[in-house]
């Protein structure tokens, strides 16, 4: 049986590697995996990190690129290549363009969808946008969904969509975490560094540049406040940093390896993030999150006490980030390891479900019909 495992942007690749690597391992399936290089640099960068060479290349990113282009560009060429290779299922991951592309183009040729990462929700269409929207769509065009947490099994069961095949099985952010060779970061130039990440496409404009201020203003009143920034190359995010966060303790680096990316989280005292993935990385290294969002789709780091969510209100991301520099006891409740995204053996798992579901394997357990 020939799976097609499809993925575009560096989130997607990091999660999907250690499935398509537990794929691979099969003897009884053939597996290809197509990039969409929805994300080119970042897709490559992640690509060579786990050694991952595509059979199908799409090389689809354009300068500039809106959500619309990019579902027409891959519908666009990922239709032909369906109609040539004939897959029996076609695995997506998450939110992405990509992934709802490839998934729509997989059911109107009739081919079965492997959903990884099912079953998130914020239960707000417009946040994110267009994420939120995508990840109901693919979940409704999915044959077999792979739910990683108990809540997003709540979530799918809910709606209740028929003809749905599920398996819980944790996160694959473990696996992409366990399987990372340990890379080396700088050493810290001040003993409380703080991972940032921003780069969602609600906060551009005005709110990054109130976010952007808040950040001046923390540097400035806590002099031994470093905060590493790797900035997401989309113009509006790098050109505003660029012109806005000139200060000797705040560093804007170009997009990093993941083992580096990871080197710099472990290291940092706590993170602040806009982005749903570092919600999970962090912790699972046992870092304390403070999420520049109005709404997450993994409420399970906050109800865990791992993570705060701190909105665009810039007074109140300056006060969380005052109070975790300021309170070790409140860094250590919200640092300790919570294994909420499972044991590092989800790709496992979906390589199982997608065995039995050829009928080439027994039934998992916590498959359910």
């Amino acid at each position: 049986m020939k799976v097609l495992v499809v993925m575009g942007t560096r989130p997607e690749a990091i999660k999907l590697a250690p499935v398509a690597a537990a794929l691979r391992r099969r003897k009884d399936l053939k597996t290809l995996i197509c990039a969409t290089a929805q994300h080119r640099e970042l897709l490559d960068q992640v690509l060579r990190q786990f050694r991952l060479r595509p059979d199908f290349d799409l090389d689809l990113m354009r300068p500039g690129q809106s959500p619309e282009a990019v579902a027409k560009r891959v519908a666009a060429s990922l239709g032909p290549l369906l109609a040539r290779q004939k897959p029996d299922m076609v695995v997506v991951h998450g939110d992405t363009i990509t992934a709802a592309a490839a998934a729509l183009c997989a059911c109107g040729r009739d081919i079965p969808v492997a959903h990884v990462e099912a079953g998130l929700r914020s239960f707000d269409f417009k946040d994110p946008f267009p994420e939120e929207l995508n990840r109901v769509f693919i979940d409704a065009l999915s044959s077999l969904v792979f739910p990683p947490t108990p809540q997003a099994k709540i979530n799918l069961t809910r709606e209740a969509l028929g003809g749905r095949m599920m398996l819980m099985t944790g996160n694959t952010v473990v696996d992409a975490l366990l399987s990372a060779e340990g890379g080396q970061a700088p050493k810290p130039l001040n003993p409380q560094e703080v991972l940032v990440t921003l780069h969602r496409r609600e906060i551009h404009g005005k709110p990054l540049i109130r976010i952007y201020t808040s950040l001046l203003k923390l540097v400035n009143r806590h002099e031994n406040l470093l905060f590493v920034y790797p900035v997401h190359p989309n113009p509006m995010v790098l050109n505003t940093a660029k012109r806005m966060l000139q200060h000797p303790r705040i560093r804007l680096l170009p997009p990093l390896s993941y083992p580096d990316f990871l080197a710099h989280l472990k290291r940092s005292l706590f993170v602040v993030t806009d982005s749903g993935g570092v919600q999970e990385e962090a912790v699972c290294l046992g870092k304390p999150v403070l999420v520049v969002r109005e709404k997450t789709e993994r409420p399970e780091v906050l109800a865990s006490g791992a993570g705060r969510l701190v909105g665009l209100d810039p007074a109140r991301l300056e006060r969380w980030v005052t109070r975790l520099l300021t309170d070790p006891a409140l860094r250590r409740k919200m640092g300790r390891r919570r294994g909420l995204y499972g044991d590092g053996r989800a790709a496992e798992r979906i390589a199982a479900g997608i065995a039995h579901w050829f009928g080439l394997g027994p039934r998992p357990k916590e498959w359910r019909a």
